[in-house]
């Protein structure tokens, strides 16, 4: 299949967020077309494989002779859009025709056909589900409401298998990404949380008639507050982590713990940065407030549930640290552990100074560390020595 077809997709957010208001200069025209007939009746032959090999009571032969058939509908069909697009925008932009929207498709083909040599994985993903989000806009448009039902069940089950797969892709990435490509790994993180938020913002409110999941309802409502307006550097942080946290739920397999500790890690590194940075003591302490969210979103609900660690020091030092959180209902107190917490796992460099400084001014404010003067006289010549 990937030889005969899949030729155009794109994962430019921009270009995906003109197609509900541009896709008819495309896909109307196929409705007295030769193309659109065709892809017509590849979908209707792709539905009907879809609901044999989901039919209840099939025995084992029977059920492969169905996703055989399926895979096969599934082929033809990718392959009756794909052509499509090649014979009305490709030749359009080589005779000079195309309009605007059309050369960006292009455009944005030829950026997606430069990944297929170094990242064919999240090539092939992306491709497939272009396509099929093309056809399922147009449906969205023109269809026929039962028709667009029966097309929906497909859709999400597929765009789960896409998205899944190309987070995968990325988790392998951080893992395989070697120390000191730092450059390659805010790449790699920036595209999981732009693909869990895309994710969010276009799957879930049609999973299930748009029912959210009661364990992710609180976070997902949360993240209605970042559609409006320009986001500063804290805003991006606090929506980033609650992305993640609906990822844990999500995408447990596909982004397993070992690449959301990285995540949850790189947004603390990017957290502590603005606090050390912001002046305003009103913004310090909102972001200050947002640590302790992340840093109980990490400890709580990751690193407990964590089996493997490379160290086994590390492993014992965080079980006390459980044990004492598990024995406290004190916010206070909660605090205090999660400051020395962070203490103890920061490493003491320069660039780290300012904030462990900041951690200790916390403590001492608290009364659980004392300031103590850095010098003193020595017994015989009182002199004084720092």
């Amino acid at each position: 299949m990937e030889q005969r077809s899949l030729r155009v997709v794109d994962s430019n957010k921009t270009f995906f967020g003109k197609i509900s208001s541009t896709l008819s200069k495309i896909m109307i025209p196929t409705k007295i077309g030769i193309n659109g007939m065709v892809i017509n009746f590849k979908r209707n032959n792709l539905l009907k494989s879809y609901e044999a090999k989901h039919k209840e009571g099939l025995d084992e032969e029977k059920k492969k002779i169905a996703e055989d058939k399926y895979q096969e509908a599934y082929t033809l069909y990718l392959e009756a859009i794909d052509k499509y697009i090649m014979d009305s925008v490709y030749k359009k932009v080589k005779l000079n025709t195309a309009s605007d929207f059309e050369k960006e498709a292009m455009g944005n083909y030829y950026k997606i056909t430069s990944l297929k040599e170094n990242e064919y994985i999240e090539y092939k993903y992306r491709k497939q589900k272009y396509l099929i989000e093309l056809d399922y806009e147009s449906l969205k448009l023109n269809a026929k409401e039962k028709l667009l039902e029966k097309y929906k069940a497909f859709y999400i089950e597929q765009m789960d298998i896409f998205y899944k797969g190309i987070l995968k892709n990325y988790a392998v990435k951080l893992a395989d990404t070697p120390r000191g490509g730092e450059n390659l790994k805010i790449k790699v993180y920036t595209s999981i949380f732009e693909t869990l938020n895309e994710y969010v913002s276009t799957i879930l409110p049609i999973k299930d008639n748009g029912k959210i999941d009661e364990r992710i309802r609180d976070d997902y409502n949360k993240l209605d507050q970042f559609d409006i307006g320009e986001l500063d550097a804290k805003d991006y942080v606090e929506k980033n982590m609650l992305l993640l946290n609906i990822s844990r739920q999500l995408f447990t397999h596909s982004l397993p713990l070992v690449a959301a500790e990285q995540c949850y890690n790189k947004l603390l590194s990017d957290l502590r940065l603005i606090i050390v940075r912001i002046e305003s003591e009103r913004q310090k302490s909102e972001a200050y407030d947002l640590l302790l969210d992340l840093a109980e979103a990490y400890n709580i609900k990751t690193l407990s549930t964590k089996v493997y660690w490379e160290k086994l020091e590390e492993r014992e030092k965080y079980k006390k640290f459980w044990e004492k959180y598990k024995n406290t209902d004190n916010p206070k107190e909660k605090e205090i552990l999660f400051l020395k917490r962070e203490i103890e796992t920061i490493e003491d460099n320069e660039n780290n100074r300012a904030i462990l400084a900041f951690y200790k001014e916390k403590l001492i404010s608290y009364g659980v560390m004392r300031k103590i003067k850095n010098s003193c006289r020595t017994s015989t010549k009182y002199k004084k020595i720092k």
